[in-house]
């Protein structure tokens, strides 16, 4: 009988996010290369040989053009790996790179592998948000059987539970300047120093080009709404229409990675691992709702690991919409003092594929700053889905 071993995180990195459109700071930088350099910089932090790796585990959402043809196989070819290491591509939409490191600490427990290199990428400038349905419709007979309304896309869904948890524009804008305001700081701070790496390509970007330090609530408020139709209207005629494009988190470029290796492989290679895996989970929720995924996940993995949420000194709740975090805080009872401390995706970006490790890497940060021991991140996803993941610093 096979003992279960411990997966522990050497090492997370990440590049700065540019905006998602052309002329954004990484628009110029193919995916695959974006990608490439992430996981480059990870083997060359750690001094080590790639020949070593038992696989590489990319998460991407729209996996068409220039993401299509696993680009994690691709990432890993022009990053140098060796030629016999394999790789793939995940997509469980928003928390695919979440998703790659669940895989690897399963992969690891079970004795399958000892070294795994997981990340993400998206270039939502030159792959556009939605690129991957090709014109066409995923609702299929049998689906649109199942639910004849027909689902919604994630702006309404963001507009539903503002709705049911009844946080008006004021505090869903004040939220999102609070986003940004952290993120700011964190930056002055030196916060992400040892964590967002150089793009060979696109050498002036040196910081994330989606924050906003001078962001007010006040300024917010003259936003116009992102995604009332007539048509929509008219099906939810309860909604007040409050998600704009200041609190939602803006189409964004960037990759990362991570290091995740058993405890015992680590020990020889005499790498010092910085985390251990302590829990996971990963749930399907209403697909209508769609974003409230995190709420069960976090349940879930709460109960797995033995821990309530004040035995968390920090959590990261990926800001898809200021109404996703905001629920999740509401129905956990959880401290926003702990929630998104450096800031979240509206103001850091969500770069679909990447945002997982990149949630990953803040998180780890912070606790090691902070003196925290346990930490948890959560993403909400496409279809109603979520992944939660607890780390434990060590």
């Amino acid at each position: 009988m096979s003992t279960r071993r411990e997966a522990v995180i050497v090492d997370v990195v990440r590049t700065p996010v540019g905006r998602g459109k052309p002329g954004g700071a990484l628009s110029g930088v193919h995916p695959v290369d974006l990608a490439a350099g992430a996981l480059a910089s990870i083997l060359e932090r750690n001094g080590l040989d790639s020949a070593l790796v038992d696989d590489v585990l990319i998460g991407c959402v729209s996996q068409v053009g220039e993401q299509a043809m696993n680009i994690g196989r691709q990432a890993a070819l022009a990053a140098g790996f060796d030629e016999r290491v394999p790789a793939t591509t995940i997509d469980r939409q928003c928390g695919s790179s979440q998703q790659a490191v669940h895989f690897a600490a399963q992969a690891i427990a079970a004795g399958d592998a000892s070294i795994i290199v997981v990340g993400g990428v998206e270039s939502m400038s030159r792959v556009p948000l939605g690129s991957s349905l090709g014109g066409v419709s995923p609702m299929s007979p049998r689906l649109r059987a199942r639910y004849p309304e027909g689902l919604v896309n994630q702006g309404v869904s963001a507009e539903l539970i503002a709705q049911r948890w009844g946080f008006d524009r004021a505090v869903l804008d004040a939220f999102s300047a609070r986003s940004h305001q952290r993120a700011a700081q964190a930056w002055a701070d030196g916060r992400f120093a040892d964590t967002v790496i150089a793009v060979e390509e696109a050498p002036d970007a040196t910081s994330d080009e989606t924050i906003r330090a001078t962001t007010t609530a006040d300024g917010l408020a003259g936003l116009p709404v992102s995604f009332r139709t007539d048509a929509l209207a008219e099906r939810f005629p309860e909604l007040e229409w409050r998600v704009t494009p200041g609190n939602s988190s803006p189409l964004t470029d960037g990759a990362s990675a991570a290091l995740i290796m058993s405890a015992e492989r680590a020990a020889e290679l005499g790498l010092r691992p910085r985390a251990r895996i302590h829990a996971m989970s990963v749930v399907g929720d209403d697909p209508l709702m769609m974003l409230t995924g995190p709420i069960p996940a976090t349940r879930a993995v709460l109960e797995r690991a033995g821990l309530s949420i004040d035995d968390l000194d920090a959590y990261e709740v990926n800001e898809a919409f200021a109404s996703v975090p905001l629920a999740w805080a509401a129905e956990l009872g959880a401290d926003e003092a702990k929630l998104n401390p450096w800031g979240g995706a509206i103001a850091l970006g969500h770069a679909l594929g990447s945002s997982g490790t990149r949630l990953l890497g803040t998180l780890l940060a912070y606790l090691e700053h902070t003196g925290g021991r346990y930490g948890l991140q959560t993403m909400c996803e496409g279809g109603g889905m979520a992944n939660a993941l607890i780390i434990e610093r060590l």
